[in-house]
């Protein structure tokens, strides 16, 4: 058994059906009685329904949540915090709220309860990516991890279909990162390899079948077991692409994982055999990375930066951004390296 290192992160997770009905107890457990509830515009909806549920230990409705979290955005809501006195927020949806909710907490150290409503993951990890001045920063802190997790199956039947693959395959790359990490031990390779298989046996499934709530339940479990991993260690090439052309692109978050994830694996499968061997039996293919697009693909997920809108003449400054600042990755981060896999990325090839 090789060394290691491992921390627990100290989060509460409750999951089910039907476990919303159970926010106000876990407001109280929570010692709180003046909730925020924070969600997008198109979610508001839902954030109104949380609302509802809180009664009187809320105190207000902050709808605004951006991707990519502008800081411009969380001093908006910071304000909100200040002017209606809440003594913790309640994040309902996908990344964007999430984020939001994280960014609060960090300039606070207000307490979070997150109820998300795709498979993002970010729930799961002490993880905070923000942008400001055309570039997208994270950062990790205790203060950024939320205190409870509530998860309903029931919340994710009406998610879209291709949204669901997308943030399916977000999820997937928070695992793929997590087994080549420096910081990988036993306990998250394993939780790593049950998540990637419990999402990619999920995903084929709601694909033709929206409102499964067995795979549902699975593609759920899947999305914690994911950003798990990546809470637990760290970050690597994948996700640094992704938050350079997020953050100074504007390039929409699940869909760029989706696009970014199978060139990232390919670009690191030598320097990480038997990390991508895990991630292959996972998803029950013998090459992860043609796996990994091939899946995306079959299920009508976008597989080209180009057909998400990005721009071929920006391939170079994306390139240069995403190798300027040294960060652990397997193999060598090389600029040339790293504009050659945009360029396939950007195109829609399949791996080779």
């Amino acid at each position: 058994m090789r060394p290691f290192v491992y921390n627990a992160l100290p989060a509460r997770v409750v999951f089910g059906v039907g476990t919303l009905s159970r926010l106000p107890e876990e407001v109280k457990r929570l010692g709180c009685n003046r909730a925020l509830v924070l969600s997008t515009v198109v979610q508001e909806q839902s954030g109104k329904d949380v609302q509802k549920l809180l009664g009187s230990s809320a105190v207000g409705l902050y709808s605004n949540a951006t991707m990519h979290t502008p800081e411009h955005i969380t001093d908006e809501a910071l304000k909100v915090v200040d002017q209606t006195r809440a003594d913790c927020v309640v994040s309902v949806g996908g990344g964007s709220t999430i984020g939001l909710g994280k960014a609060i907490a960090y300039r606070t150290d207000l307490p979070q309860i997150v109820i998300p409503t795709t498979y993002a993951g970010s729930e799961a990890t002490p993880i905070l990516g923000q942008t400001a001045k055309g570039q997208k920063v994270t950062l990790k802190d205790s203060k950024v991890l939320p205190e409870v997790i509530l998860y309903d199956v029931d919340l994710t039947l009406t998610l879209p279909a291709q949204m669901t693959i997308t943030s399916g395959m977000n999820a997937i790359a928070h695992a793929v990162e997590a087994l080549y990490s420096p910081e990988s031990n036993p306990m998250i390779d394993m939780l790593a390899e049950q998540g990637i298989a419990a999402i990619a046996r999920a995903l084929p499934v709601i694909h033709s079948e929206l409102h499964n709530k067995e795979a549902r339940s699975d593609a759920l479990f899947g999305a914690w077991a994911c950003g798990t991993c990546l809470g637990a260690v760290g970050m690597s090439l994948h996700h640094k692409l992704c938050h350079t052309l997020g953050g100074s692109f504007n390039m929409p978050h699940a869909e760029t994982h989706t696009v970014i994830l199978p060139h990232a694996v390919a670009y690191n499968q030598v320097g990480a055999k038997d990390a991508i061997e895990t991630v292959a039996r996972a998803l029950g293919v013998k090459n992860a990375a043609q796996g990994l697009f091939d899946l995306s693909k079959s299920l009508g997920a976008p597989y080209s930066l180009k057909e998400l809108g990005f721009k071929e003449e920006d391939i170079v400054k994306a390139a240069e951004i995403a190798s300027k600042a040294p960060y652990p990755n397997p193999v060598p981060l090389e600029k040339e390296k790293i504009l050659k896999l945009l360029q396939n990325a950007w195109a829609g090839n399949r791996p080779e």
